[in-house]
Protein backbone atom coordinates (compact mmCIF):
# COMPACT_ATOMS: atom_id res chain seq x y z
CA UNK A 1 0.00 0.00 0.00
CA UNK A 2 2.86 2.27 0.71
CA UNK A 3 4.02 1.78 -2.87
CA UNK A 4 0.59 2.83 -4.19
CA UNK A 5 0.57 5.93 -2.03
CA UNK A 6 4.10 6.83 -3.03
CA UNK A 7 3.30 6.25 -6.69
CA UNK A 8 0.17 8.39 -6.42
CA UNK A 9 2.12 11.18 -4.76
CA UNK A 10 4.88 10.98 -7.39
CA UNK A 11 2.30 11.05 -10.18
CA UNK A 12 0.51 13.99 -8.60
CA UNK A 13 3.77 15.93 -8.20
CA UNK A 14 4.74 15.04 -11.76
CA UNK A 15 1.37 16.21 -13.07
CA UNK A 16 1.65 19.47 -11.15
CA UNK A 17 5.19 19.96 -12.42
CA UNK A 18 4.15 19.37 -16.01
CA UNK A 19 1.19 21.71 -15.61
CA UNK A 20 3.43 24.38 -14.13
CA UNK A 21 5.95 23.95 -16.92
CA UNK A 22 3.40 24.28 -19.64
CA UNK A 23 2.09 27.73 -20.24
CA UNK A 24 -0.96 29.09 -21.88
CA UNK A 25 1.20 31.85 -23.35
CA UNK A 26 -1.24 34.43 -22.03
CA UNK A 27 1.57 36.23 -20.25
CA UNK A 28 4.06 35.92 -23.07
CA UNK A 29 1.76 36.99 -25.89
CA UNK A 30 1.81 40.62 -26.75
CA UNK A 31 -1.39 42.40 -26.05
CA UNK A 32 -3.10 42.91 -29.37
CA UNK A 33 -5.56 45.65 -29.78
CA UNK A 34 -7.75 45.62 -32.81
CA UNK A 35 -6.95 48.40 -35.17
CA UNK A 36 -9.78 50.66 -36.03
CA UNK A 37 -11.12 49.58 -39.37
CA UNK A 38 -11.64 52.37 -41.81
CA UNK A 39 -15.15 53.65 -42.25
CA UNK A 40 -16.75 53.44 -45.67
CA UNK A 41 -16.16 57.19 -46.11
CA UNK A 42 -12.46 56.74 -45.33
CA UNK A 43 -12.28 53.81 -47.76
CA UNK A 44 -13.86 55.91 -50.51
CA UNK A 45 -11.54 58.81 -49.89
CA UNK A 46 -8.48 56.60 -49.69
CA UNK A 47 -9.40 54.84 -52.96
CA UNK A 48 -10.00 58.17 -54.69
CA UNK A 49 -6.87 59.89 -53.36
CA UNK A 50 -4.72 56.91 -54.32
CA UNK A 51 -5.90 57.33 -57.92
CA UNK A 52 -5.59 61.13 -57.70
CA UNK A 53 -1.97 60.90 -56.60
CA UNK A 54 -1.18 59.23 -59.93
CA UNK A 55 -2.44 62.24 -61.90
CA UNK A 56 -0.12 65.07 -62.84
CA UNK A 57 -1.46 68.49 -61.89
CA UNK A 58 -0.26 71.95 -62.78
CA UNK A 59 0.73 72.64 -59.20
CA UNK A 60 0.20 70.66 -56.05
CA UNK A 61 -3.36 70.33 -54.75
CA UNK A 62 -3.83 69.23 -51.18
CA UNK A 63 -5.71 66.04 -50.38
CA UNK A 64 -8.42 68.18 -48.79
CA UNK A 65 -8.85 70.17 -51.99
CA UNK A 66 -9.05 67.00 -54.06
CA UNK A 67 -11.41 65.24 -51.64
CA UNK A 68 -13.90 68.11 -51.81
CA UNK A 69 -14.86 67.31 -55.41
CA UNK A 70 -16.32 63.76 -55.52
CA UNK A 71 -19.26 64.34 -53.14
CA UNK A 72 -20.25 67.42 -55.13
CA UNK A 73 -19.83 65.62 -58.46
CA UNK A 74 -22.01 62.76 -57.23
CA UNK A 75 -24.65 65.17 -55.99
CA UNK A 76 -24.85 66.88 -59.37
CA UNK A 77 -24.83 63.59 -61.28
CA UNK A 78 -27.64 62.32 -59.04
CA UNK A 79 -29.72 65.38 -59.96
CA UNK A 80 -29.21 64.71 -63.65
CA UNK A 81 -26.40 67.10 -64.57
CA UNK A 82 -23.89 66.06 -67.20
CA UNK A 83 -20.11 66.03 -67.06
CA UNK A 84 -20.13 68.78 -69.67
CA UNK A 85 -22.29 70.95 -67.41
CA UNK A 86 -20.20 70.23 -64.32
CA UNK A 87 -16.95 71.05 -66.08
CA UNK A 88 -18.27 74.16 -67.82
CA UNK A 89 -16.38 77.02 -66.22
CA UNK A 90 -19.34 79.38 -66.59
CA UNK A 91 -22.15 77.11 -65.40
CA UNK A 92 -20.62 74.18 -63.63
CA UNK A 93 -20.72 75.62 -60.14
CA UNK A 94 -16.94 75.47 -59.88
CA UNK A 95 -16.79 71.71 -60.27
CA UNK A 96 -13.86 71.62 -62.69
CA UNK A 97 -10.91 70.42 -60.59
CA UNK A 98 -8.82 73.55 -60.28
CA UNK A 99 -7.60 75.56 -57.35
CA UNK A 100 -5.96 78.89 -56.78
CA UNK A 101 -2.48 77.39 -56.96
CA UNK A 102 -3.07 74.41 -59.24
CA UNK A 103 -4.90 73.31 -62.36
CA UNK A 104 -5.77 70.19 -64.28
CA UNK A 105 -5.60 69.42 -67.99
CA UNK A 106 -8.98 68.30 -69.33
CA UNK A 107 -7.93 64.67 -69.90
CA UNK A 108 -6.58 64.53 -66.33
CA UNK A 109 -9.75 66.17 -65.01
CA UNK A 110 -11.76 63.42 -66.68
CA UNK A 111 -9.50 60.79 -65.13
CA UNK A 112 -9.95 62.41 -61.73
CA UNK A 113 -13.72 62.53 -62.21
CA UNK A 114 -13.84 58.85 -63.12
CA UNK A 115 -11.78 57.98 -60.04
CA UNK A 116 -14.13 60.03 -57.85
CA UNK A 117 -17.27 58.49 -59.34
CA UNK A 118 -15.84 54.97 -59.00
CA UNK A 119 -15.13 55.56 -55.32
CA UNK A 120 -18.08 57.70 -54.23
CA UNK A 121 -21.02 56.96 -56.53
CA UNK A 122 -20.29 53.96 -58.75
CA UNK A 123 -23.95 53.84 -59.78
CA UNK A 124 -23.17 56.87 -61.99
CA UNK A 125 -20.04 55.41 -63.56
CA UNK A 126 -21.64 53.95 -66.68
CA UNK A 127 -23.34 57.24 -67.53
CA UNK A 128 -20.15 59.24 -66.99
CA UNK A 129 -18.08 56.86 -69.10
CA UNK A 130 -20.72 56.86 -71.82
CA UNK A 131 -20.78 60.66 -71.95
CA UNK A 132 -16.99 60.96 -71.97
CA UNK A 133 -16.63 58.34 -74.71
CA UNK A 134 -19.40 59.92 -76.80
CA UNK A 135 -17.60 63.26 -76.61
CA UNK A 136 -14.41 61.59 -77.84
CA UNK A 137 -12.50 62.96 -74.88
CA UNK A 138 -11.98 59.73 -72.96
Amino acid sequence: MRTCTTTAIVLAVLALTLTACSSDDSDSKAETTPSASPTPAQDKEQQYLEAAHNIIFNGTPSDAELAAYPPRWCQELDTGHSVEWMFDVTGGEGLYPIGEQWGTAKADAHELLVAGVKAYCPENLDGVLEELRASGEY
